[in-house]
């Protein structure tokens, strides 16, 4: 446990600065890199993200992209759910776009996008 949970705070060094504060009094970024960091402890296989970037600055969405890229780099695959177009296809192998509970379009996001019909 002490080794997951150095790992999490070399990855999110804030939250070892304030690790003695209550999880909601820290600030909306701040709970995003908690809650990833929690599911790390688990050492997962895959981790499943829903909009990690809801509500952040822009300074904080770049910082949550360059986390969930350093999760995967370390061998964790990552599902990731998110209506940033911008910072799912920088961290994306592969991105699929939803309409209606169908995939309209999808494509790997160095390459051209192509329609699924």
């Amino acid at each position: 446990m002490r080794e997951s949970l150095e790992s999490v705070f070399r990855h999110f060094p804030r939250l070892n600065e304030r690790r003695k504060q209550k999880a909601n009094t820290l600030s909306g970024g701040e709970q995003q890199m908690l809650a990833i960091g929690r599911a790390l402890m688990a050492n997962p296989k895959l981790l499943l993200l829903d909009e990690p970037s809801l509500g952040l600055s822009p300074m904080n969405v770049l910082e949550i992209g360059n986390i969930v890229r350093d999760i995967n780099e370390r061998g964790i695959s990552v599902v990731l759910v998110e209506q940033n177009a911008r910072l799912a296809l920088g961290v994306a192998h592969e991105a699929y776009v939803l309409g209606t509970g169908s995939v309209v379009l999808a494509a790997k996001p160095r390459t051209s996008p192509t329609a699924i019909t």
